[in-house]
């Protein structure tokens, strides 16, 4: 089964509209109401569509998504399909009856059509609904159907406690949106769960991976995909970027998830392609264009236009300028994440094994201000959202490899010497509450990293969690590294690679933080439901 979308084309997607069953929760009340109310936004099989697309009024047909959430702050994002200005409404209730004005910009060609507005001075602990609406700019009174969204800002008060959820890899192998299995369900069943917001641990998009109409499994069944030009090939141009992250959006499940969880997105290698490194010249019949960093730039622009990333929105400044991706995303008492960016940095791909490396995987600019951030955090819990591991082997051919790991279990080598100035400043300038969340992999561990059991022993113990893939092949697990002690303390993953969703279950992790006690629970979830493994960390420590 296809589903074609021009490239070059606006047009919102007519896939059937989000579930309206209600969600658990303190939100659960409104979850209903509000998808009925992206269903009429967005359409569906066997629905009319609305007067107001035959009138030619600006419409929201993609759905609305907020990122970057504060106590005090966000950002709203939507894609119309013509020229227009972007209003947000927000309100305390879900009537609206009492509404605050944000004025966003003109939307047009530039952006592909999406907008970004920045609301500021909101309540901090509260529920806030907003509404989108598209004007036209030539006309303030042509408006569209508003389309509605609502997400919690961070508390202001410890006891509120936090929850979030983690995952990463979509639309990666060649699986794609499947019809027949109810397209990326993971995504309504962490819609279901109610979080705070979702951190995206990359691969947002797989701007390498093709999207065939049709895969065979080994047992003969037939997985269908969803389909789109810019999905038949690898992607190179801006509009093909641009594409690969519409393309996600045709998913219901993720519109409607999107509506109502904030997001915290990073990036990694597929958002522009495989194992990508700076200056890296490619070697690859698919590629029209050989230089990354040409290629590097096109996706970055195309995330930031499709991504409400908040340093990439920032107004003015040298942040907005460099298009820069580290961030700290400052949730309240309980929680500052870290969001790295071991991407835009990091040297060459190569064995690893050399004895002086001040540039590694995050950078020597992004590693000081990594150090500074830590120090200067009065969050009891620190979450260092990296989008590759840290103790796990990643190949990347036969020689050389992709991540901080190389497998050569002696003292630091290579970019494992950022990594351990990194873990031993932590542990003399007695940071407390680290703990490290990834994806990458495409299965699901527990590492518990210990100066006992490694070579190099500066450091206080840490935990390292991984959860992935939300919507992607699935993968054996790869082989630690022992230079920073890790111990794999659980793991699932499949025994062959790239496992379709159809074979092998999806993955995503949740992290709960009490307000009462400080603690900090993670939770491995499998799709279906079951919790994997589930681990207690005790606030106030400096290793554990």
């Amino acid at each position: 089964m296809s589903h074609p979308v021009p490239g070059s084309s606006p047009t919102p997607p007519s896939t059937p509209p989000p579930s309206t069953s209600p969600s658990p929760g303190r939100r659960g009340l409104l979850r209903g109401s509000l998808a009925a109310s992206a269903a009429l936004a967005l359409g569906g099989a066997g629905m009319a569509a609305p007067a107001f697309a035959l009138s030619g009024r600006p419409r929201a047909g993609w759905g609305v998504q907020t990122g970057d959430v504060t106590a005090s702050s966000g950002l709203v994002w939507v894609r119309a399909d013509r020229p227009a200005r972007m209003l947000v409404e927000t309100s305390a209730s879900e009537s609206f009856r009492r509404v605050r004005r944000h004025h966003g910009p003109l939307v047009g060609a530039g952006t592909d059509f999406t907008g970004t507005t920045a609301l500021r001075g909101l309540p901090a602990g509260e529920q806030i609904h907003y509404r989108v609406t598209l004007a036209d700019p030539d006309d303030p009174r042509r408006t569209g159907e508003p389309v509605v969204g609502t997400f919690r800002t961070a508390p202001e008060r410890r006891r509120d406690g936090v929850r979030f959820l983690w995952s990463g890899d979509i639309a990666g192998q060649g699986w794609g949106i499947n019809p027949d299995i109810g397209g990326f369900r993971a995504y309504e069943e962490m819609r279901r769960l109610d979080p705070d917001f979702f951190l995206c641990s990359g691969d947002s998009i797989y701007a390498d991976g093709v999207i065939q109409p049709s895969v065979t499994l080994p047992d003969g069944r037939i997985w269908r995909n969803v389909t789109t030009p810019e999905k038949s090939k690898v992607a190179e141009t801006l509009a093909e970027y641009r594409g690969n992250f519409r393309y996600n959006l045709l998913d219901h499940n993720v519109r409607a998830f999107n509506a109502q969880v904030p997001s915290v997105v990073q990036w990694d290698d597929h958002e522009v392609r495989n194992n990508w490194y700076p200056g890296q010249i490619l070697d690859d019949v698919r590629y029209s264009e050989k230089d990354v960093d040409v290629l590097a730039a096109r996706a970055l622009r195309a995330f930031g236009e499709y991504t409400p990333v908040s340093t990439l929105h920032a107004r003015g400044g040298a942040e907005a300028r460099a298009g820069r991706m580290h961030r700290v995303v400052r949730y309240g008492p309980l929680l500052d994440v870290f969001v790295l960016d071991m991407r835009s940095y990091r040297n060459a791909n190569s064995p690893g094994r050399q004895a002086d490396d001040t540039t590694g995987i995050l950078g020597a600019e992004q590693l000081a201000w990594l150090k500074r951030e830590l120090a200067a955090s009065t969050a009891v819990w620190k979450v260092l959202a990296a989008d590759m591991p840290l103790g796990l082997v990643v190949p990347d051919g036969s020689a050389n490899f992709e991540a901080v790991a190389q497998g050569d279990p002696g003292a630091p080598l290579g970019r494992e010497l950022q990594i351990a100035e990194l873990l031993r400043f932590v542990k003399h300038r007695r940071i407390t509450g680290t703990v490290w969340l990834t994806a990458d992999v495409h299965y699901t561990s527990a590492q518990h990293y210990a100066p006992e059991r490694a070579a190099f022993q500066d450091f206080a113990p840490f935990w390292e969690f991984v959860s992935g893939p939300l919507a992607a092949g699935g993968f054996p697990a790869n082989a630690l590294d022992a230079t920073f002690g890790p111990e794999r303390v659980f793991v699932r993953a499949p025994e062959r690679a790239n496992l379709s969703p159809m074979e092998s279950p999806q993955y995503f992790g949740e992290v709960d933080i009490d307000g009462h006690s400080g603690e900090l629970t993670v939770r491995l979830r499998a799709e279906g439901g079951s919790v994997l493994f589930s681990k207690v960390l005790r606030p106030g420590l400096v290793g554990q």
